[in-house]
């Protein structure tokens, strides 16, 4: 299996799609998301604009390594974060930015395109802050700066995110099934025979709900890196519906005018999901962006 050991005993699995001569294209996935989330026909598109697509499971999800042994009283330190307290938590955004560069040097990629997708444009922000050396450009979508002012998500977008699914596999998918129509957005098709197929095949390939408690406290323990991103000096795309109810679109807003020179593609309609109707306005639009860095350097 392509596992890579990336981090103090983390090991992510990982998949590249492409040509190993073409510039490197790393996907970042969300909050208890495995790489499948991006969809295969997705990928190809990006491979057939050439590039080298790399997309990975995150630690605590699908088949990177799971930390059974750091247990946490969830609720006790979410409650306790919410309220400004210094808790410990397993670990922050800044551990799974260093997983990511971790998956870089071991493919032997000096720098790379990166582009996450809600925690995952949590992760590639934080790539970009501590390890800009690695950063060709960042596209950020349906993500957020950790300002507790922006981006939060609405009580039933909430409720859904902190409840825990069934664990056998027909009330695990159909769980997965009920959160993926809240989130899709008012106006695109939602695909519910499609939808229950990838519930079915994340399930059968890996549960796990504990992981994504963890990954949830890395989220709100990580803070505020509005400041940071000022800094940045990356060419930059933010992508954002305006119809999320996970992360309003006011993160996409604030993510886009923290950076320097950001893009903001707003896609009218479009909840906290990737619809394949947006696919090749977003391929493009990454496209365009990576010819903007390649032009400035």
């Amino acid at each position: 299996m392509p596992l890579a050991p990336v981090n103090d005993g983390i090991e992510v699995f990982y998949e590249e799609l492409g040509s190993g001569d073409d510039p490197p294209l790393l996907l970042v996935m969300g909050l208890g998301a495995q790489m499948l989330s991006w969809d295969t026909e997705l990928c190809e598109l990006l491979v057939s604009r050439g590039f080298r697509v790399i997309r990975f499971d995150n630690r605590d999800v699908g088949l990177s390594t799971k930390l059974d042994d750091q247990t946490v009283d969830f609720a006790a330190t979410f409650a306790a974060l919410l309220k400004g307290q210094q808790v410990e938590v397993p670990y922050l955004l800044s551990d799974m930015a260093d997983d990511a560069v971790g998956l870089l040097d071991h493919l032997g990629i000096g720098a790379a395109h990166i582009v996450g997708a809600s925690m995952g444009g949590m992760i590639v922000q934080t790539m970009a802050i501590e390890h800009p050396e690695r950063v060709l450009s960042m596209t950020s979508i349906m993500s957020t700066t950790g300002a507790t002012d922006v981006g939060q998500p609405g009580q039933e977008a909430m409720r859904v995110l902190l409840q825990r699914p069934p664990a056998d596999r027909e009330g695990a998918i159909e769980h997965s099934v009920e959160v993926s129509r809240l989130l899709h957005g008012p106006s695109f098709p939602f695909d519910e025979d499609r939808a229950r197929r990838k519930a079915a095949e994340a399930y059968d390939r890996s549960f796990y709900p504990e992981g994504v408690s963890r990954q949830l406290l890395a989220i709100v323990a990580s803070g505020d890196r509005t400041a940071a991103l000022r800094g940045l000096d990356v060419p930059t795309l933010v992508i954002h519906g305006d119809h999320d109810p996970l992360v309003t679109y006011s993160g996409g807003q604030a993510t886009a005018a923290a950076i320097p020179g950001a893009e903001l593609l707003t896609i009218e309609e479009m909840g906290h999901s990737i619809p394949e109707e947006t696919w090749p306005q977003i391929v493009d639009a990454i496209a365009r962006l990576v010819e903007r860095a390649n032009a400035r350097a």
